[in-house]
């Protein structure tokens, strides 16, 4: 039986990037990074086929979830995802699926190859009984809220699972490293340590080569906004595209001003005047998030005196990239990022 832990030593982290920064280099960061010409490969997840190169004997894996849960499978074949890019994660691992949640099928960025998938419903809300009725012999789940106003929980639903022995692991991505130990994990499980090279380590290398170029200097400073049709957001570095921004070298205002996070107030980011404006597009309706953000603006004649705006500094940035994980593609994220912010300094 293998046995892994997901909280890794920084030592073996280091050791695993040496010997990934060999191999491809694919994209990260939302879309693929590395070589261009890796970007639509690496997305693309790879069917699983017995002998495969690289592919070792299946068999038992025993790891402790980001719920601090000791989970163990035994080469799944029936596997349930219920995040959209976890399900993509789980192919590029080299494994099939027999249900996900809808997004998985809905939202751009990612094709689920598993033939005859089924769905479970909405990510937020997921049906315990359309799950349980796939026979389900491993179910991948989130460990965070559903998103959409934190009043859901995929965690409510362990408890059901686990009485019906089926195995259930809970993960939570926001960082690439995140990303990295989650596919640490899911190749582990079916044996495709090659695939955690070409969807992992190589991305892993290519983000390397941009964090790399940034300029030495002065940092730039930056805000990132989520739009939907309900308002506007700030995110701090702590977030998917806050964290790659601070890999990048820039100064995030919303952490220095912390009410930002919770009352977004268009005079004090007129006051910070940041260089840099990143607009996130959320929801469904993208236009729809968009207009509102411009009509609050437009409100506000000082807007328009932004170094940011002035400068063509306002930059609306694609959701599949910097809102869903871009998972085989953080590199291209990264690197789209290290273009608007350096390519016109």
């Amino acid at each position: 039986m293998k046995k892994i832990t997901l909280t890794l030593s920084a030592a073996l982290l280091a050791l695993a990037l040496v010997g990934c920064a060999a191999q491809e280099a694919p994209a990260t960061g939302g879309a693929e990074t590395a070589p261009a010409a890796a970007s639509t490969s690496a997305a693309s997840p790879e069917p699983a086929a017995d002998g495969a190169a690289g592919a070792e004997t299946a068999g038992p894996v025993t790891f402790t979830d980001d719920l601090g849960h000791e989970v163990t499978v035994d080469n799944p074949q029936r596997v349930v995802a219920c995040m959209g890019s976890f399900a993509n994660a789980w192919e590029l691992a080299g494994g099939t699926l027999v249900g996900v949640s809808d997004d998985a099928l809905t939202a751009e960025g990612w094709t689920i190859a598993s033939p005859d998938v089924a769905t479970v419903g909405d990510f937020a809300s997921v049906n315990l009984e359309a799950i349980i009725a796939l026979d389900p012999d491993f179910v991948i789940m989130t460990s965070g809220t559903g998103g959409r106003g934190g009043d859901s929980s995929q965690a409510d639903l362990r408890e059901a699972l686990v009485a019906s022995s089926i195995p259930v692991a809970y993960f939570e991505v926001t960082t690439f490293d995140d990303y990295k130990r989650l596919m640490e994990t899911f190749t582990a499980i079916t044996g495709r340590e090659d695939l955690y090279e070409k969807n992992t380590g190589a991305v892993a290398a290519a983000i390397e080569d941009v964090k790399g170029q940034a300029p030495a200097g002065e940092a730039p400073t930056a805000l990132v906004l989520t739009t939907f049709s309900g308002g506007t957001r700030v995110q701090s570095s702590g977030t998917q595209t806050g964290a790659m921004l601070a890999d990048l070298g820039v100064r995030n205002l919303a952490d220095e001003n912390r009410s930002l996070l919770k009352d977004f107030s268009l005079e004090a980011i007129i006051e910070m005047n940041p260089d840099f404006i990143f607009v996130i597009p959320m929801g469904n309706d993208a236009e729809a998030a968009t207009r509102n953000l411009e009509e609050a603006t437009a409100a506000n004649p000082a807007w328009a005196t932004l170094d940011a705006v002035q400068n063509g500094r306002y930059v609306t940035l694609d959701p599949t990239l910097y809102l869903s994980k871009p998972n085989a593609r953080w590199a291209q994220a990264y690197e789209g990022l290290a273009d608007t912010l350096y390519g016109q300094r």
